[in-house]
């Protein structure tokens, strides 16, 4: 049976007073994973609730109640990422969680959402049928999804004239998503794929991939392998110089504050999309940047910054709906506009998508190595968040 952490955030009646102290708390929930290739990133989704739930209650909480974290973990699967979410609801009465979630647990668990009365606020699945034909009343998607990602990909071919690419993806419903996507679009550039590989999250030797990729390259190769697989995959092609046939390298989920130091150098020169950085402009996100290195000794990465940003926009709905329940936050939700650590954002009603801006990034060399994740580009939500799928039906 794995785990639950429970943390009050601040001690009862020091920072949030007498009266804030004696009433009930408001539930917030982490579902995340402690085993596996994506525990890895666990901690920085742990990291940033807890960061979210600290800050709210120095600030008062929400109609005078302090906010309390609840944290199950689970091994990876899909069925143990629904059966988490239900023991959050059904045994430590949270109504409002977030989440480590590849895809396909996502897709598994908004499928529970209406009977476990509860919202879910998603802070790193990206497959675009989450907002679209499995769109759901009562998930919320804060992080970005695989279309965005698409998009800064087909600009960067752009830009550098390819002409042919090659896929390596690692076999989940994201990954595949982008796949999909990004096949799509070729042709719009004069581009064609040349091949397309995939490979298990936990596969450990990569070297038949690497090999059929160093036979007759194309000129960009696109890489969706995340987590501790992306570690494992940018170590293991370095000997053979894989990255450099090419004439660009796209990720997603691969290059990243997170994988990076397990990287080295591995993987100078590849350029990755993601939701933020921590050297994004404005006074917010320098002030969230400043408490969290006092609180944890470090930047926080994108996974923390986005697990932090689901409960401060759920803070807005709450105080807006004046409640707690349910149907009158998820109301209070639908449209709520606010200025954020990454920006002016908007949740889109249509179909639960935040619409906010991308980051685009490279990986580059600090020493030998070593190498560090920089900012090349923000582009606007205008630019890659694509409009609302006419597959998604709120019923």
């Amino acid at each position: 049976m794995k785990k639950v952490l429970v943390t009050s955030a601040v001690l009862l009646g020091v920072i949030a007073g007498p009266s804030l102290a004696q009433q009930p708390t408001i539930k917030l929930g982490v579902v995340n994973i402690d085993a596996g290739p994506l525990a890895i990133s666990a901690t920085a989704i742990q990291e940033g609730a807890v960061m979210a739930v600290e800050t709210l209650n120095a600030a008062g909480g929400a109609l005078g109640r302090r906010y309390e974290l609840v944290t199950q973990g689970h091994d990876g699967p899909p069925a143990a990422a629904v059966a988490a979410a239900q023991k959050l609801v059904q045994q430590h009465g949270v109504s409002f969680f977030t989440s480590l979630s590849p895809s396909g647990n996502s897709l598994a668990v908004s499928a529970k959402l209406r009977d476990l009365n509860a919202i879910y606020l998603d802070a790193s699945a990206a497959s675009d049928e989450l907002t679209g034909k499995a769109c759901n009343p009562n998930y919320f998607r804060i992080g970005v999804p695989d279309s965005a990602q698409v998009m800064v990909w087909k600009d960067l071919m752009v830009r550098n004239n390819i002409k042919s690419v090659d896929m390596m993806m690692s076999d989940m419903a994201a990954a595949r998503d982008a796949a999909r996507q990004l096949t799509a679009v070729l042709p719009e550039i004069g581009a064609t794929l040349q091949k397309e590989l995939y490979a298990p999250l936990t596969t450990a030797d990569y070297g038949g991939s690497i090999a059929q990729l160093t036979a007759k390259p194309a000129e960009a190769l696109a890489m969706y392998v995340p987590s501790s697989a992306g570690i494992n995959l940018s170590k293991q092609q370095a000997p053979f110089g894989l990255f450099e046939k090419y004439k660009l390298v796209v990720s997603s989920s691969m290059v990243n504050e997170i994988l990076i130091p397990g990287q080295g150098e591995t993987t100078v020169g590849v350029w990755s999309s993601q939701s933020y950085h921590a050297s994004l402009p404005g006074k917010v996100n320098a002030d969230f940047v400043a408490a969290f290195e006092k609180r944890f000794g470090k930047k926080p990465a994108y996974l923390a910054a986005d697990a932090y940003l689901s409960f401060i926009v759920l803070n807005e709905a709450i105080k807006k709906a004046g409640s707690t329940d349910v149907p009158a936050v998820r109301k209070a939700l639908e449209g709520i506009k606010l200025n954020t650590i990454v920006g002016e954002v908007q949740m889109r009603a249509a179909d639960h998508q935040m619409v906010r801006p991308l980051v685009v990034v490279q990986a580059a060399r600090t020493a030998p190595g070593k190498a560090e994740v920089v900012i090349r580009l923000v582009e606007p939500a205008e630019k890659v968040i694509v409009p609302a799928s006419k597959e998604c039906k709120m019923g």
